[in-house]
């Protein structure tokens, strides 16, 4: 008599299967009851009639969607050498390998794509809008995949039939489209940043960059050899596709970064080092007890360590907790760096054109742009003014 087949856990990816005699079925996570149900169904089937097709060793199954997205990445890091993109992508293929890693990529289809997707909107951690960009990527993998060999060419043209998710009609968490940050909130958190902060956020104020960008920034990078400075950037969003992105320096900006261009030339201008030195400094300047009580600058009678030292350049994230931590001291509404790329956006559109806009922000397409110039509602009232 035939051995009964057993529910399995398949170790790397944590998925409950059955192996029935050479023709594996993945159940879904291992311990779950929609598992053991689907196991116990299965049983009763091969039990049953256990010489049907679906019980038989398949052959030529093919790549496995593991072997897809691990070919894939090692392309993709020679490929996207500059920004976000790959860690992107990386993530992306993480209900892959979650779920659905030793599935031969010819039986993916848009079940296994909403099950996908389905793992990204019940983790809570990202917005529709997120969520349909991964989503997304995921089948530009697989339509990589089709190119090389590795897919289906109808496994792609299903894909592409499944509808992106809509707002108000799925579970995941919308987000708001980000505002420009006033001139009022960032007066009020200035004071609670140091000097170097400050002078970062006065700069990104000015010539309206990105918070990533303005953290890469070196003297060798800037070209004062005309009235306008410009900042040439070799690593930057989209330079994988072959644009390039200039940072244009009037007069104001200057005077901001001037102080910071006395270093050697690959260094960071903002350096987070002497930002931490800022601070230590202003809380020394601000002590009550006096210098032959308690501890004595640079010593405490508890030995302990930094959580961690400051780096030797400033990322779009500490550059941005730094704001949120002075915003909070502060106790005021809290903001991001981001937001001043859209007030620096809105304020050059309403004054000199959404063209204008474009090139100072480094947007190929006035669509991008919009997005992130707020409209002049004064123009519009004007002409209802005089059109009744």
């Amino acid at each position: 008599m035939a051995r009964e087949p057993g529910y399995c856990r398949h170790k790397p990816t944590g998925q409950a299967y059955v192996n029935f005699g050479g023709r594996v079925i993945y159940l879904g996570t291992y311990g779950t009851e929609e598992s053991k149900e689907k196991y116990h169904r299965l049983k009763a089937e091969w039990l049953l009639n256990r010489h049907s097709p679906k019980f038989q060793p398949k052959k030529n199954a093919g790549p496995f969607m593991a072997d897809l997205c691990l070919v894939y990445l090692d392309f993709a890091e020679g490929y996207y050498p500059t920004g976000n993109e790959y860690l992107s992508l990386e993530m992306a293929t993480r209900p892959i390998s979650e779920l659905y890693g030793t599935l031969p990529c010819s039986e993916f289809g848009t079940v296994e794509y909403e099950t996908c997707r389905n793992w990204w909107v019940q983790r809570g951690t990202c917005s529709r809008k997120t969520i349909n960009g991964q989503m997304q990527r995921l089948v530009r993998i697989l339509k990589w995949g089709v190119a090389k060999g590795m897919v289906p060419v109808g496994v792609y043209q299903t894909i592409r039939c499944v509808d992106p998710l809509k707002r108000g009609r799925c579970d995941a968490r919308e987000i708001e489209p980000i505002k420009p940050v006033t001139d009022s909130l960032v007066d009020a958190t200035i004071p609670f940043l140091t000097d170097v902060v400050a002078d970062m956020v006065r700069f990104q104020m000015l010539v309206g960059c990105r918070p990533g960008e303005l953290v890469s920034i070196t003297p060798a990078m800037v070209n004062r050899t005309s009235e306008v400075w410009t900042i040439n950037l070799a690593k930057h969003k989209t330079a994988y596709r072959g644009k390039q992105r200039v940072i244009y320096v009037g007069p104001r900006a200057q005077a901001i970064i001037s102080k910071y261009l006395l270093r050697a030339g690959d260094a960071p201008c903002f350096s987070p080092i002497e930002s931490e030195k800022q601070r230590l400094a202003a809380k020394h300047e601000a002590r009550v007890t006096p210098l032959q009580y308690g501890n004595s600058p640079g010593t405490n009678r508890i030995a302990r360590k930094p959580r961690r030292a400051p780096g030797t350049a400033f990322t779009a994230g500490t550059y941005g907790r730094s704001i949120l931590n002075a915003t909070r001291r502060a106790k005021i509404e809290e903001w991001s760096p981001n937001q001043l790329r859209h007030s620096a956006a809105t304020a050059i559109r309403k004054e000199f054109g959404l063209e204008a806009a474009q090139v100072i922000l480094g947007h190929s397409e006035l669509g991008v742009t919009q997005v992130y110039a707020e409209r002049d509602t004064t123009k519009a009232i004007e002409v209802a003014m005089k059109i009744g």
